[in-house]
């Protein structure tokens, strides 16, 4: 009966929301699944590496390719399709350990990968469809909770994947996880709206590729400020949190957990943290300024790091004040993207800043193993600076407007 009262968007929104929410819950668990069971395996951190390239390289492909099919063919069947293709990498995943090998496991991944975009594509440009253009304080706050509420998911997701591989092994976890996605995609294929986001025209295929300034430097501002993160968090961390401080998988599992949760409800609030209860919502001057500490901090860790006899509390507590500060530029980014992107064909524009986001998530990744391996947890944290460092850069020549009071 209360949902029967609400309206036809907010019964969308919540649809997708619901949609987001679960394949994050089940995507974050398969990260630390594949991550801590691999590594009992005996995989190196460059190795464990690899077996996310796929992963993060076809992420890439499927935001150029998503925002034009999510156009030209609606969201509900890109976000669909997604959940879909999930599914069957679970099940690729869910064959005797004796076929789990290296490429094996990157074509999983590579399926994987192309499902996660095309659903985060198919929720983030489906809020622009849903919220009018002049209100532009209701699209912050909307856009801050799905973008946060997800990431707190994705760090329940986490720790499941933590406490799924030590009380039920590998196998029995994905399997798990498959069903819980096939129960989802049931009800979003009888309820998603079946026009959501289908463009009145026919987008050629070059129109993927933003003719926006402001787009594309957001873009690439993304890119360097993902790549920051994923350059120490994604390999590096974990790993030496196992190898290095000695935690077992469920303290590490916890731990990233907790760490990712926190760093979503920080976003969930970031609208009331970065002014929006003043009535203003924030213009690329706010990105400008927010990435100026969080570029500090990954340097502040790696110099005390060769000097301190405490490693373990300076890494706990490097992350947990990093991460906050990373959970506001994120969302800053994120409401920006949604903001400037077209209203005709918004999934275009959404999919080509998640391909520079993707891309920067690749570059992460691979350098997090191969610089953690070769070099060790200091240099992925001045490498971090470093990219946070053309961020900042880059958010120089973003728009500077603020926008006016409205429907805040």
């Amino acid at each position: 009966m209360v949902l029967a009262s609400l309206s036809s968007d907010i019964r969308q929104y919540l649809l997708i929301t619901g949609n987001y929410w679960t394949f994050t819950l089940t995507d974050g668990a398969l990260r630390m699944l594949v991550v801590l069971h691999f590594h009992t395996l005996g995989y190196s951190p460059l190795e464990i590496a690899f077996l996310f390239i796929f992963y993060e390289f076809f992420g890439v492909v499927t935001n150029l390719i998503g925002g034009w099919l999510g156009a030209r063919i609606g969201l509900n069947r890109t976000m669909n399709i997604g959940l879909a293709m999930q599914v069957v990498a679970l099940g690729m995943l869910a064959v005797p350990s004796s076929w789990l090998s290296i490429p094996w496991v990157m074509m999983a991944q590579a399926i994987s990968g192309v499902a996660k975009d095309l659903n985060k594509m198919s929720a983030k440009s489906a809020i622009k469809l849903l919220v009018p253009p002049d209100a532009q304080g209701r699209l912050y706050h909307w856009v801050a909770v799905l973008t946060g509420s997800k990431n707190a998911l994705k760090g329940v997701g986490f720790f499941l994947g933590g406490v799924l591989l030590t009380l039920f092994g590998f196998r029995a976890s994905v399997v798990l996880m498959a069903a819980l996605l096939c129960s989802v995609l049931i009800i979003s294929l009888v309820k998603l709206k079946g026009s959501l986001g289908r463009s009145q025209f026919k987008p050629k295929f070059t129109d993927v590729f933003s003719k926006s300034v402001a787009i594309n430097v957001l873009s690439g501002a993304r890119l360097f400020l993902f790549g920051a993160r994923d350059v120490w968090f994604v390999i590096a961390v974990p790993v030496f949190f196992g190898e290095v401080l000695l935690w077992d998988h469920w303290s590490v599992g916890s731990f990233m957990a907790m760490w990712v949760i926190g760093y979503g409800v920080i976003q969930s609030f970031a609208p009331r943290i970065t002014g929006k209860h003043k009535g203003s919502v924030p213009s690329g001057k706010a990105a400008l300024w927010w990435c100026l500490p969080l570029m500090v901090i990954p340097a502040i860790m790696a110099y005390f790091l060769g000097v301190t006899s405490n490693p373990e509390l300076l890494m706990v507590a490097g992350l947990l004040i990093f991460g906050a500060f990373f959970a506001i530029n994120s969302s800053l980014h994120s409401y920006l993207i949604v903001s400037y992107a077209r209203d005709e064909g918004a999934s275009m524009d959404v999919g080509f800043y998640y391909m520079a986001n993707a891309m920067g998530r690749l570059l992460g990744t691979v350098l997090s193993g191969w610089v953690y391996q070769d070099f060790g947890i200091a240099a992925c944290l001045y490498v971090s600076s470093l990219f946070l460092g053309i961020t900042l850069l880059l958010s120089i020549f973003l728009p500077q407007r603020e926008f006016a009071k409205s429907n805040i």
